[in-house]
């Protein structure tokens, strides 16, 4: 049986607070993924080069490209690539929230506001009466040349504010009904003194701004809770709790682990239909580029590859909620700290299968971590994640896991400590296990 890994629970869980503090947009998570990876000896290439006229010899062992608000990450090991396949580790870096409309500035009965509209499947009603910052990628001119700026505000400088309960009296019997156009502009000021634009333009020292893609983010920091503090609190765990699964299980690995490859991609609440999303060729553009160089440039060399290769991917899981007992399967009630949960659907908006069932479980018995299971309720619906897209484009075997949480497209969610560093000892014990 192998060793677990020595970190604690709680380290790594502050750990990924610092991470989930750093990224309040895509952008950002790349930013601080490619920063981690640099700092454990990473090297970033270029994509736009010609990577199949050089030979593995020349190239890093430990690299990463990004793209916007992808990243992919990879490390080659002494493993042969031909041989043993390579291990494909996959989350995303994108949240559900409010985003900038391109015109963003509005005036309203003497009040500045935003115009936003929802991004991905947001719980509404969470956004009303919370701090709001503004984060994401500015594009723009500097001394006549085009550039992209970080930016961020991470200070309560918007806010959605409810409406009081003398003025909709039915609220808590009927529910709160909210209009994604009308009653989600935050406000930002009631003069005109300054703007947002004028804002973004001091912070980024841009001449110009020619375009944004910027969103709403809450400012209060991640934390650890829990009576025991044996929960997180955050905003974004759903998914970059899984990102920094994988990023420390990427970093951890030693040269004779498996081939394994860490993908960090944008755009998966909305479909992942983009160039830097599960479903453009950001992924299998690399892999073969990868391919070409530590395998060889035959005809049917990536085919060959895949066929002996394996993909996890690590999207946050439906944890039981205790006032909603019934919303569960039976059977099928994945507890928080309960170990990682494999996710299965018969229609595939899951990619498990039995092959890449058991070879999760096996990875589990090995280092003794207990692992759940979840499968929806037969009458409601299911969603989905990168994992059938992946599968179905690469040809690959693919397994859907995560860790259980509550509150999911909530602004603020909430997942189990000890969840997370186990899911990252499960992914380092199955790039070290040969097939």
């Amino acid at each position: 049986m192998s060793e677990k890994t020595s970190i604690s629970p709680t380290d790594f869980a502050q750990d990924l607070i610092n991470y989930i503090n750093e990224s309040p947009s895509p952008h950002h998570c790349v930013e601080a993924t490619a920063r981690r990876l640099l700092n454990a000896g990473f090297i970033e290439l270029d994509f736009s080069k010609d990577w199949a006229n050089d030979n593995a010899a020349t190239l890093p062992s430990k690299a990463f490209i990004r793209k916007h608000g992808s990243l992919i990450a990879f490390r080659s090991g002494t493993r042969p690539l031909l041989e043993d396949g390579m291990l494909v580790l996959g989350a995303h870096t994108d949240s559900p929230n409010l985003r900038l409309k391109p015109r963003a500035e509005l005036e309203q009965h003497g009040f500045q506001q935003l115009a936003v509209q929802p991004y991905g499947g947001v719980l509404l009603s969470t956004w009303l009466d919370r701090d709001l910052g503004v984060s994401g990628m500015v594009y723009g001119k500097k001394d006549g040349e085009h550039c992209a700026k970080l930016f961020c505000i991470n200070e309560p400088i918007a806010r959605v504010p409810n409406l009081a309960i003398h003025l909709n009296r039915t609220v808590n019997k009927e529910g709160l009904k909210v209009n994604a156009e009308r009653h989600l502009r935050p406000i930002l000021s009631a003069t005109k003194e300054t703007s947002l634009l004028t804002l973004i333009q001091k912070e980024t020292g841009l001449d110009e701004v020619l375009s944004i893609d910027l969103g709403l983010h809450d400012v209060v920091p991640a934390t650890i809770g829990g009576l025991h503090r044996e929960y997180v609190f955050s905003p974004r765990l759903d998914n970059q709790a899984s990102c920094y699964q994988i990023l420390s299980a990427l970093t951890a690995l030693n040269d004779d682990a498996q081939f394994t490859v860490g993908c960090f991609f944008d755009h998966e609440e909305v479909g992942s239909r983009s160039a830097t999303g599960a479903m453009g060729s950001f992924l299998k553009s690399t892999l073969t580029q990868i391919i070409n160089v530590y395998g060889d440039s035959q005809p049917n060399t990536f085919e060959r590859v895949m066929s002996r290769s394996f993909c996890v991917s690590i999207d946050m899981a439906h944890g039981l909620h205790p006032n909603y007992g019934d919303m569960h399967d039976i059977g099928h009630r994945p507890t928080l700290n309960g170990g990682p949960v494999i996710k299965e659907h018969v229609e595939q908006r899951y990619a498990t299968n039995g092959y890449s069932r058991a070879r999760f479980v096996a990875a589990c018995q090995n280092i003794d971590v207990p692992y759940q299971d979840f499968a929806i309720r037969a009458d409601l619906a299911c969603g989905s994640t990168i994992g059938p897209i992946t599968a179905a484009g690469l040809a690959i075997e693919t397994i859907d896991v995560g860790s259980a949480m509550l509150s999911m497209h909530s602004i603020r969610e909430q997942c189990g400590a000890l969840d997370l560093v186990m899911m990252r000892d499960v992914l380092i014990e199955l790039a070290k296990t040969k097939q």
